[in-house]
This record gives structure tokens, sequence and C-alpha cells, in this order.
């Protein structure tokens, strides 16, 4: 190959990781090549989807359709609020009912091991349990059960998956971080609460980790709430202009890369 392979490392952020799809978009547009995906929460949902081989277009009408209505399946709170069914079915749905190996474009879901505190890495097997698991706020959903092991959020452990994507062969990683605490007095009941907590947990998290990505793009989309879908447009928007800020230096690293 005469050009570097990109990796795309897509962090949490609840509503806000529909900034993924503006930028998936925009690279799509300025022929950045994507080889490898590696995605945590709503990052692994977004990029599984498009792994899968959903077409960017339709990816964005599924987005400013979607309500949380769709994955509210309440359960007698023991281990989560929402039983996860829903969400998987919707998952299987628009992931054509593949295996990870199967995907278009090879993609690593990041989940957290709630026994032992591990990094769970996905590369193969049923994408929708993969990605039912990643996306598995921990006392939100039911956390899902994969060969033994008990899995919650990938945000949990990884916000931003960069070393996965590394590990996959990427030579240039664009990383999205799309979460980010941010002050907030609209907290009116409990899923705001743990919504509102990992927030301030991951932020401190990641504030002490440095970002080794050869790119790191972070959509203005704080100003949003990671609880709330109403504001889907504008968040993709945001993420289209964050890329649009880094198409040309993205491309003139691939140019010196081949030099």
């Amino acid at each position: 190959m005469s050009r570097p392979k990109i990796g795309l490392a897509l962090g949490s952020g609840g509503a806000r990781g529909f900034s993924h799809l503006g930028i998936i978009k925009v690279l799509e547009e300025h022929d950045i090549p994507i080889d490898y995906i590696a995605g945590s929460s709503m990052g692994a949902l977004v990029g599984a989807f498009y792994g899968a081989g959903q077409r960017v277009e339709d990816l964005y009408n599924l987005a400013l359709s979607f309500r949380r209505k769709f994955f509210m399946d309440i359960t007698v709170p023991k281990m989560g609020l929402i039983q996860g069914e829903r969400i998987k079915s919707y998952i299987r749905m628009f992931t054509y009912n593949k295996n990870l190996e199967q995907f278009n474009i090879p993609i690593s879901v990041v989940a957290t091991d709630i026994h032992n505190g591990e990094r769970v890495v996905f590369k193969e097997g049923d994408a929708a349990a993969a990605v039912r698991a990643s996306i598995s706020i921990p006392g939100i959903f039911v956390p899902e059960r994969v060969n033994g092991r008990l899995l919650v959020d990938g945000g949990v452990i990884d916000r931003v998956p960069i070393s996965v994507v590394r590990e996959m062969g990427a030579d240039l990683i664009i990383a999205v971080d799309c979460s980010k605490f941010e002050e907030n007095t609209d907290i009116l009941s409990i899923y705001d609460i743990i919504m509102q907590s990992i927030d301030i947990m991951q932020d401190d998290i990641t504030t002490h980790q440095i970002m080794d990505a050869d790119f790191v793009l972070r959509p203005e989309v704080y100003e949003y709430s990671s609880r709330n879908y109403s504001n889907i447009k504008e968040i993709i928007e945001k993420g289209e202009s964050e890329a649009k800020k880094h198409v040309d230096i993205i491309k003139q690293t691939m140019e010196d890369w081949k030099e």
C-alpha cells in the first residue's frame, strides 16, 4: 500500500457521539480512507453501523429520527433500569445481523468487565452483543453477559480507544473525543444523576491521559447534554465543522508519509 493505513478511534459521549457521523462524512467527501475503527460506547454504535456497510446518508437519516424511547425497555431495577433487548435488536438490524469479522471495515468494540475491571476488546463474534455491551451505561442498562463475563460501557475504562486502533495496525490515528464534563443543574432523575456522574469520572480520567493520536478532533458539542437526543442535527454539524478544520493537515500528513 502506497499510503498510510488510517485508524479512527471513536469515543463515548451519549447523544454527543452523533458528531462522529459528521466527521465520517467529511472524511469520505475528501477521500480520506478509513481502514480501521475502534469504538467505545456511542463510538462503538456509530462505528459498527458504518463498518457493517451502512451509507453515511442513511445513518444521517437514522440519527435524525433517533429517540430515547427506542431503547427504553424498562425492567425491575436489579442490575440496571433498562433491559437492553430492544436496543440490541436495533443494533442487530442495522449491522445486518453480521459478526464483527464480516464487516466491510475491521472494527474493534471496547467494553469493561465489571468483575475485574479489565478492558475487553471484541474483534470477532456477534456484533450486536459486542456493541450492546459497549453501550451498557452502569446503573442504566443491565450489563451484557458474553462468554461468561459481565460487561458494561467501554467508556468506563477507555473513553477514546486510541491504543486499540493502533494495535489493529493503523499508521495514522484520528481520535474523536466528544465527551467532556460540563456543569449542569438540570438533574431531575436517577438517569441524569448516573450520566452526570460518569461524565465527571471520565473527564478526570481523560484529563490525565496523553492523547497518543496523530490527530485529536474535539467537536464543539459540550453545550449539548450527553443524554438529550433533541439536538442531533446540530451535533452532527459540529462534527462536520471539526473535521473540516483538520482535513488539509490530515491529507498533507498522508502525502508526507508516502515520501
